[in-house]
């Protein structure tokens, strides 16, 4: 598949990770742990960090969050996991900020929102702190404005000069100008104040979808900064899934975004992963990246009464994700492989042909034989009682068959 055209940005260097010029478009995430609690906040990074989360992203809020901040990075470094972290700022960040040096010095980027870092005459000089600081510490910022924070003072005077004119734009035009002004003239002070243009990155988030098409659009002709693109407040389950990448989707096929979340509401008790694995799946249907082997299934129609296929799609499916952390040590290219997993003989044979590996399971009335078919060519035929574990083992064999192993560092 021909590469899709990337809207050209100045790149930002975080930690390890490149956001922006030609690099591969990044996923990130964020915690909802209290960050003061240094072993649950590490805990859930490390699973993030594992689900395939190039950054994360955590709240401080709190002296007691910012003092817990360095012992988190360390307790990280336990753990054998070097995602860059993120401290993300609202109302006192330029005061902890300066409060807790140790903070400001571990982490590897800050997200400051122009919208709330203070009212009135207060605003250009805490914006300056906070500026300041990651100047001192050479810490890259994002300058995140989200339409529910939106700086007030500005969208007031923007909607009074609005109305002056004689034909006046309407509410919602002036919003997503609100949103884009706030973000570039904040990004152009952060430059006066002397932090490097290569150091900044814009984010303008708001929760309708044609309205975040609308604003990313603009924010692309008007700067050249590398851009973080989400959705904010998506929603839980499948409203949130399908709102995000229908408006990220548009998006990110105009070439535009370098860096991508998926904020989905979480189940009760439910897996922050999720949001990572969504984020993922989009890029790698698009074409854009490569994360994990990607599983072929047929919805099941009345051939498929069996609900066999379903659990065995689940399971190699869960499968690999288990096993992808270890194969992406181990394999060069093996994010790239598909499996097919079909439920009768309509589709089965040919999806399997084009799959690296597949099997057509037996349907409604077929004979209870299920043929595995490995790059394009009929392999074993699989029947009795044990068919599923006998496929992943085929999985497992083609994988540790077909790509090269790295070189030991």
């Amino acid at each position: 598949m021909p590469a899709l055209p990337r809207r050209k940005s100045i790149p930002v260097q975080i930690g390890a990770v490149t956001l922006g010029g030609s690099a591969p478009v990044v996923v990130q995430s964020m915690t909802n742990t209290d960050t003061a609690d240094i072993e649950g906040t590490a805990q859930q990074v490390r699973d993030l960090a594992r689900a395939g989360s190039e950054l994360v992203r955590i709240t401080v809020n709190s002296d007691e969050a910012a003092t817990a901040v360095p012992h988190i990075c360390e307790r990280l470094a336990q753990m054998n996991v070097s995602v860059p972290i993120v401290g993300d700022f609202h109302f006192n960040g330029h005061k902890l900020l300066k409060a807790h040096p140790a903070c400001a010095a571990a982490l590897a980027k800050y997200r400051i929102n122009p919208g709330n870092v203070g009212r009135g005459s207060k605003r250009d000089t805490q914006f300056a702190e906070m500026i300041e600081v990651a100047c001192e510490y050479q810490k890259p910022v994002r300058i995140g404005v989200n339409w529910g924070s939106l700086d007030q003072d500005l969208l007031a005077r923007m909607m009074d000069d609005n109305s002056k004119l004689a034909e006046p734009l309407d509410a919602q035009q002036v919003m997503h100008e609100a949103l884009v002004s706030s973000a570039i003239d904040s990004a152009a002070r952060a430059v006066e104040l002397g932090l490097a243009k290569d150091h900044i990155v814009i984010s303008c988030k708001v929760s309708g979808v044609q309205d975040l098409i609308s604003v990313y659009r603009q924010l692309a002709t008007r700067c050249d900064y590398a851009l973080h693109l989400g959705l904010t407040e998506a929603g839980m389950g499948s409203k949130g899934i399908v709102a995000s990448t229908a408006a990220m989707g548009v998006l990110l096929q105009e070439g535009i975004g370098d860096t991508i979340r998926v904020s989905l509401t979480p189940e009760p008790n439910g897996d922050r992963t999720n949001e990572v694995i969504v984020a993922q799946e989009m890029l790698q249907t698009m074409g854009l990246r490569s994360f994990t082997p990607m599983v072929v299934a047929c919805p099941g129609c009345g051939r498929t009464t069996s609900t066999y296929f379903q659990e065995l799609a689940k399971n190699i499916q869960t499968h690999i994700r288990h096993q992808m952390p270890e194969w992406r040590k181990q394999y060069i290219g093996v994010a790239d492989m598909t499996v097919a997993v079909m439920g009768c003989v309509v589709n089965g044979p040919g999806e399997s042909k084009h799959a690296n590996i597949g099997i057509s399971l037996p349907g409604t009335g077929e004979r209870p034989v299920a043929p595995v078919y490995i790059d394009g060519e009929k392999g074993p035929t699989l029947k009795g009682e044990h068919i599923a574990e006998e496929f992943q083992a085929l999985v497992e064999d083609y994988v540790t068959r077909t790509y090269q192993r790295k070189q030991a560092s």
